[in-house]
């Protein structure tokens, strides 16, 4: 009975199923909003410069250990950049420009309701002529 072996085994299954609730909640919701883009990026470098000190070794425990981190991080790397993708899209359609078609009007971007400030005014929908009073 080789011991190093059965440790890395057994150390090798506690670490990959300690990750899956995360992993199975962000591929369940999508929502990796709490995470660092360049946190996960820069595990992504690592995990890949480290592959070849890894894969340089006796096939083991180690192997599927790596394999299991280098999956699971490059996952939520592409969950993470899709969510923003996501997040700027919908931000960029939510702000339609209104063009003022008479000379002398400003043109006036619209805002949702929910993204103004608190102290913002609403918008009556029509365009302003001149500057606006303080």
């Amino acid at each position: 009975m080789d011991i190093p072996l059965i440790a890395g085994t057994v150390s090798t299954v506690v670490f990959a199923v300690s990750n899956l609730p995360m992993l199975r909640k962000a591929l369940r919701t999508g929502d990796v909003s709490s995470y660092s883009l360049a946190s996960i990026a820069m595990i992504n470098v690592a995990n890949v410069v480290y592959s070849l000190y890894v894969f340089s070794l006796p096939l083991g425990p180690i192997w599927a250990l790596h394999t299991f981190y280098l999956v699971s991080c490059a996952i939520m790397l592409v969950l993470c950049l899709v969510q923003r993708r996501v997040a700027a899209r919908r931000e960029a359609s939510s702000r339609v420009p209104v063009l003022a078609v008479t000379e002398g009007l400003e043109p006036v971007t619209r805002v949702p309701e929910g993204d103004r400030s608190p102290g913002a005014r609403a918008w009556s929908g029509a365009p302003r002529r001149g500057r606006a009073a303080p």
